[in-house]
């Protein structure tokens, strides 16, 4: 009896003392295995709060800058990465180039690493270098950069431009990369930068070259992994920074995780896309947060002894007013706020939060404009001051200004409509892509013009225009580019005018849309064409666009932002109550009316009716054939065989 006590106490004894030791070996390998990745993009330079369409707000960085640290909290292993896009958005853009204040904010927040989103190179080259080199010489902490596919010509190459050397020491000075290895808590991660074709599209006056996304992503993966590997012995989790986006769950980084099976994770970036789920493609997790840091993204993963990663948490928390805000970030953003209105907005006589009058109007939001063909009050709103500021400044009065779907950013807020409010709905507004250009077009192009809103948006509903000093309509059931099928010229006076084929006439457009309508033939495939013109009728390049920028009388370039603030402030203190409804400028409507149809044909139409002529001829010419064949095999088999003669042999 006592030698089985003794035994009892001797092995309780022992589990005592192995006990802990055994526990803690699965926790301890288990938090090895752990990994948590923080991300955001298509900040924006949303460096304040945006309000809802129900009285709350969303975002803000203060706000971003309380929850980073609470996840950091929690993990402190975790890293925190941005899919780029950080910048263009707001007033606070408008130090982009001097002061680098995206960067150096997002360095504060604690980021590691960022990517470039095409937004970046609105400034084009030479903004570009300047921010990369105002943010190394401000010595404020700063994330890493990582582009593998997107980057300056090399010096001797075909494509070099004037900038592409500063641009080169630029990055060198910052130190881009086209990845970079991180260890958290034993766990390594391989993170690079990727940017998409539409990305690419998105910035023609990047300057960069681009390289296919698949192909060098191959390339960056199997580098970075095998680095790691030689380096540190270990197998590194490989996240993409991907700016290409995806689309109700398919799009460019769906393919790329279907090509690229080696990354184990894609932060999807540029298409603005909020996933409430990630996304899976073979091993592959996709995810997105939504724009202006409206969520923060997080994602817990484990590293598997197979080297597979799994998903073991995905969450999107919030930015709103229940957020409280981080001190230190706040006085920051309050700090440059001073800035912008000392070192911007004062030379236009204007302040960041000046009210510039009071709106008692439910515009749509942002999203809606684009959805469907329709004419926008909000629209017209900026077609109107694009008009409007235009002939202030050049002394005589315009035939047409005209805006597009792609660059309203905003909606206009009830109540008091501040400067802030102005430029974040026009948030190109400081690039060159800002600046509102006077140029001619014939009127046979004009027509054109029209029927890229009539017949593209359904595919492309950033290219849905609203113009100013015109009325039209357009049937959707009519022939592709010959939709339109009535359009009038409204003149001073308030009549009507036709438009005139041979005839030049006056356009005011941003750069952006400039530059867009330029390139309609390249897009249609050469079917439509629309040509810029000086007032002698030469045809302009995308690159002369810039010499026909309306200045004023101290040759200050006219922004739409400010168009939009003047033509607003000039309203007396209340938002014109002509805007709370349509005046008929665009009539948008189907009918299967055969006059309907066929009024005002153009060469598609003339092309289409032969080809369907055709069509039914042959198709009459066929039946004919048939029913010739078949009556004569009928007659055929009504004609009696005749009878064999009777032989008289034998």
């Amino acid at each position: 009896m006592k030698t089985v006590l003794f035994r009892t106490l001797s092995l309780l004894l022992l589990l005592s003392l192995v006990l802990p030791f055994l526990l803690s070996i699965p926790v301890s390998a288990a938090d090895e295995n752990h990994a948590t990745v923080i991300f955001t993009h298509d900040l924006h330079s949303h460096f304040l709060p945006t309000p809802t369409d129900h009285g709350g707000e969303v975002g803000g960085y203060a706000r971003l800058a309380t929850l980073i640290k609470q996840q950091k909290e929690k993990n402190p292993n975790a890293i925190l990465v941005d899919g780029g896009d950080f910048s263009m958005g707001s007033l606070f853009q408008t130090a982009y180039a001097t002061s680098a204040t995206e960067l150096r904010l997002m360095g504060e927040m604690g980021f590691d690493v960022t990517t470039f989103g095409n937004h970046e190179f609105d400034y084009l080259e030479e903004g570009l270098s300047d921010m990369l080199n105002a943010a190394k010489a401000s010595g404020d902490p700063l994330p890493a950069i990582v582009e593998s596919n997107y980057l300056p010509p090399k010096a001797g190459d075909k494509n070099e431009t004037e900038h592409s050397q500063d641009v080169r020491d630029a990055f060198e000075n910052y130190g881009v990369k086209n990845y970079i290895l991180l260890e958290r808590g034993d766990v390594y991660f391989a993170i690079f930068g990727l940017m998409g074709f539409d990305g690419d599209a998105c910035a023609p006056n990047s300057g960069m070259i681009m390289t296919d996304p698949v192909k060098t992503a191959k390339e960056t993966v199997k580098q970075a992994t095998e680095e790691c590997k030689s380096r540190y012995n270990a197998d590194p989790i490989v996240v993409c920074l991907s700016h290409s986006g995806t689309d109700n769950g398919k799009g460019e980084d769906y393919t790329l995780a279907q090509k690229v099976p080696e990354i184990d994770l894609i932060v999807s970036a540029h298409t603005h896309t909020t996933l409430k789920e990630a996304i899976r493609v073979g091993n592959t997790y996709i995810v997105s947060a939504g724009d202006y840091g409206r969520y923060l993204g997080v994602v817990d993963l484990v590293k598997n002894s197979d080297s597979t990663v799994t998903l073991e948490k995905y969450s999107l928390i919030p930015v709103d007013e229940t957020v409280k805000e981080d001190p230190s970030i706040a006085g920051k953003v309050a700090e440059f706020k001073q800035a912008v209105n000392d070192d911007y907005l004062a030379a236009y006589g204007m302040t960041f939060d000046q009210v510039l009058a009071n709106n008692k109007i439910e515009f749509e939001p942002q999203s809606a404009v684009g959805a469907t063909q329709h004419e926008s009050p909000l629209a017209n709103l900026y077609a109107d001051a694009y008009f409007w500021a235009a002939e202030q400044t050049l002394g005589f009065r315009p035939d047409i200004a005209l805006t597009a779907t792609g660059v309203i950013r905003e909606s206009l807020p009830l109540g008091n409509i501040t400067v802030s409010d102005v430029f974040n709905a026009a948030s190109l507004g400081v690039g060159t892509e800002g600046e509102l250009i006077a140029v001619y077009i014939t009127g046979e192009d004009l027509w054109s013009a029209l029927e890229v809103d009539a017949s593209v948006q359904p595919i492309m509903p950033a290219a849905q225009l609203f113009f100013s000093g015109i009325e039209y309509s357009f049937n959707t059931n009519r022939m592709i580019f010959n939709k339109v099928d009535y359009t009038r010229l409204r003149l001073a006076d308030g009549t009507l005018a036709e438009i005139d084929d041979d005839k030049l006439y006056c356009v005011i457009a941003g750069m952006y849309a400039g530059q867009m309508l330029g390139s309609v033939k390249e897009k249609s495939f050469g079917l439509l064409s629309i040509t810029p013109r000086n007032a002698e009728g030469k045809a302009l390049s995308a690159d002369e666009l810039k010499d026909y920028v309306i200045r004023d009388e101290n040759g200050r370039p006219l922004k739409e932002w400010y168009a939009i603030s003047s033509y607003i402030e000039n309203m007396g203190g209340e938002v014109d109550e002509a805007y709370a409804t349509t005046d008929g400028r665009k009539v948008v409507y189907s009918s299967w009316n055969p006059v309907k149809l066929l009024r005002n044909p153009n060469i598609f139409t003339f092309v289409a009716l032969i080809l369907i002529l055709l069509i039914i001829l042959l198709i009459v010419l066929l039946v004919r054939f048939i029913i010739k064949r078949v009556k004569k095999r009928k007659a055929k088999k009504q004609i009696p065989e005749e009878k064999p003669e009777e032989s008289n042999e034998g």
